[in-house]
């Protein structure tokens, strides 16, 4: 039997955001996603070196940054069960539009938020 290589319960990719105000943006992710917190280490000044919170099938790895790590802007893309409602929780947590959820020209209904900490969150449901 093969020795397992990754954390059970992890996908094989996994996003990994250093951001401004990692703690914020967990917060922003448990709000707005339901995202459930798997971990967190802090460094001796009280930022986070780096946290794990699960959003659905997917671990996502976040961390603030520092000298040498500087905060990078990301994309990332998230399927929701209702775009819509998930736009609106969050705009209500402090996002700004990115774009406002609509129907294009594939089978998803799909909008945009950016978070405080600089991550612009692609949301999107399958409609068709």
């Amino acid at each position: 039997m093969m020795k397992p290589y990754k954390p059970d319960g992890y996908t094989s990719a996994a996003p990994y955001l250093i951001v401004s105000g990692a703690a914020a943006s967990i917060a922003f992710l448990v709000r707005v996603f339901d995202a459930k917190e798997l971990r967190r280490m802090a460094r001796p000044d009280g930022t986070i070196m780096h946290a794990e919170v699960r959003i659905d099938d997917t671990v996502i790895m976040i961390a603030d940054g520092v000298e040498g790590w500087p905060p990078v802007a990301a994309h990332v893309h998230v399927y929701v069960a209702d775009v819509d409602a998930t736009y609106r929780r969050g705009l209500e947590a402090g996002a700004t539009s990115v774009q406002e959820p609509s129907k294009k020209g594939d089978e998803d209904k799909r909008g945009g938020i950016k978070d405080a900490g600089g991550t612009s969150w692609w949301i999107a449901t399958k409609v068709e």
